[in-house]
């Protein structure tokens, strides 16, 4: 045997399962394709929010949370109707509970920090028990994606127990009485930056041993063709033209090869992916896109121009309002705003579209609290392709027609929109769905510190019927595609992370952690996420995995 346990892929999950094998003196070898600088794959470049469960973080900003309301809104959110869903509901169960118990404490015993507002992603907007989180559960890591990495990476770079071979990608796995053989092919070596894409040609093959392999090699999101080939029916066509949120090694080979020697992948067409991405002004991976993490007051358009109905407003329901818009036959949608909406209510997902936080500088920091856009949300306003700003109705559809190659968007629909939505908001109560939402989450401390402008007209009132911008313009727009990011489904696992084949049983040997294996049974989050799950599900199944397979090989 060439190691006890070989783990493929060194993204977050597979870090954490070596971590736990490594600690439990057993010998790892860890393959992953990209070369070494890639080490941390997807979640180095993530925002590094984790859903956390009843913290001392949430406390001080007064929020009152259980594990019972956050399995209730999971359960809302999930939707669990499949006959396969058996455990992908147990892993989500046990995903809460340890959301609401250990994993705090063990990423502080690993010096892991979070920033102290607690943000609300995915609010919902519908009639419970439905979909979105009740109360701000989305913490944020101190220092980012890098900063949840780090302390894993660490472990793993400096234990004896482990060596790190890049640039092997696996093709085959072949089970026997003896264990688990891993075969594939040994790539040119690479200098690339960190998420640059990689070509390579084969310079040799490998053939390695182990008693046990985990798999932990991430889902489809920059494999367009899987993403088009798994496109739920019920959301209509696949748009023809999406941007990607991920690099270009997250192809999903993986997933076939496991399905070849006998796994089983179940929910395929369960995946999340976002409606608000942007086109990055400066790329490293193919179709790079990002996405607007937006405050409750923009108004979202469809392509003609007209409101998405609701709940789907910016930061609620984002599966919803991808579906609502690709079902149309759509392929972009719109915010319209202004300048002082932008700058309280946009951030940037992303660990290089947040500078301050990354790199955990205090003095940069506090400019968030200040009016204005971060400097990165700026630099997409002078240098994105998809922002607009004009100084009057007329010239920002005329620029939205000339963005889009079309003339769908009038500017005298575009106006009385607009002006009907100030007219609530000058009422200081209205009927307007969005207005009173966007009132309510003012009542959150953090919402109304970082994150929800006051609010106010985008319409000069002293103007009427002009189209003119008010005092916190200029008028902005900004166009959204469909960004590719998560597979929700993947490889059954039992809960101890063991994949399972068609017939339910364990397959010899071979075990999941991460996306690749739905972070859990084959797809924990049911549907939909609540946000904070998909690193959570990484940290959650990869020490799951690790401490199995430490068991069995032991």
């Amino acid at each position: 045997m060439d190691a006890d346990v070989i783990v493929i892929g060194a993204g977050l999950s597979g870090l954490v399962a070596t971590s736990e094998l490594a600690a439990a003196g057993r010998s790892v070898l860890l393959l992953d394709s990209e070369p070494v600088q890639s080490l941390g794959g997807q979640a180095h470049w993530s925002f590094g929010g984790l859903f956390l469960v009843d913290t001392p973080e949430q406390r001080h900003m007064r929020v009152h949370d259980s594990a019972e309301i956050a399995l209730a809104d999971w359960l809302g959110s999930a939707g669990f109707d499949r006959d396969c869903d058996y455990w992908p509901r147990r892993w989500a169960e046990a995903y809460v509970n340890f959301s609401a118990g250990e994993l705090r404490s063990w990423l502080h015993g690993l010096g892991v920090r979070w920033f102290p507002v607690v943000q609300w992603a995915e609010r919902g907007g519908w009639m419970a028990p439905g979909h979105g989180n009740s109360v701000p559960r989305f913490h944020i890591v101190w220092g980012t994606g890098p900063g949840l990495v780090g302390p894993f990476a660490d472990q793993v770079q400096h234990s004896d127990r482990v060596r790190i071979l890049n640039r092997h990608k696996v093709s085959g796995l072949i089970i026997d009485d003896d264990g688990v053989r891993v075969e594939g092919t040994i790539l040119s070596p690479s200098s690339v930056p960190r998420g640059v894409r990689s070509d390579g040609d084969g310079v040799g093959g490998f053939s390695l041993t182990a008693q046990a392999v985990i798999i932990s090699s991430g889902g489809i999101g920059a494999n367009l063709d899987l993403v088009r080939q798994n496109w739920p029916g019920a959301w209509g066509k696949a748009p023809e033209n999406m941007i990607i949120g991920v690099p270009d090694f997250v192809d999903g080979s993986m997933l076939q090869v496991a399905e070849d020697a006998g796994g089983r992948v179940i929910n395929r067409d369960r995946m999340w992916h976002y409606p608000e991405g942007i086109l990055n002004h400066t790329p490293l991976w193919t179709g790079h896109g990002i996405r607007i993490l937006a405050g409750p007051s923009s108004l979202w358009l469809d392509a003609r121009g007209e409101r998405l109905p609701a709940p789907y407003f910016p930061g609620f329901d984002s599966l919803g309002a991808l579906r609502q818009i690709t079902s149309r036959g759509d392929t972009y949608s719109w915010f319209v705003l202004d300048a002082e909406t932008i700058g309280k209510e946009f951030a940037l997902s992303g660990s290089e579209q947040n500078a301050d936080l990354t790199g955990k500088d205090l003095k940069q920091l506090s400019t968030r609290v200040r009016p204005g856009p971060t400097p990165e949300v700026r630099a997409f306003l002078d240098r994105g392709p998809d922002f607009i700003r004009a100084g009057d109705v007329g010239e920002l559809a005329t620029r939205m027609n000339a963005l889009a190659g079309n003339d769908a968007i009038s500017a005298e629909q575009l106006r009385k929109l607009i002006e009907a939505r100030d007219l609530q908001v000058r009422s200081g109560l209205g009927k307007d769905p969005q207005v009173t939402a966007t009132a309510a989450a003012r009542r959150y401390l953090g919402d109304r510190l970082i994150r929800v402008a006051t609010p106010h007209p985008y319409l000069d009132p002293h103007r009427p019927g002009s189209g003119l911008a008010g005092p916190g313009g200029p008028l902005i727009a900004v166009r959204l595609h469909v960004l590719t990011r998560k597979t929700l489904g993947g490889l059954e696992t039992d809960l101890e992370g063991r994949v399972l084949t068609a017939g339910g049983d364990p397959l010899p040997g071979v075990y999941a952690a991460g996306e690749v294996s739905g972070f859990g049974g084959g797809g924990m989050h049911g549907y939909r996420s609540l946000e904070g799950t998909f690193l959570g599900g990484c940290l959650h199944s990869g020490r799951i995995a690790g401490r199995a397979a430490a068991r069995a090989v032991g």
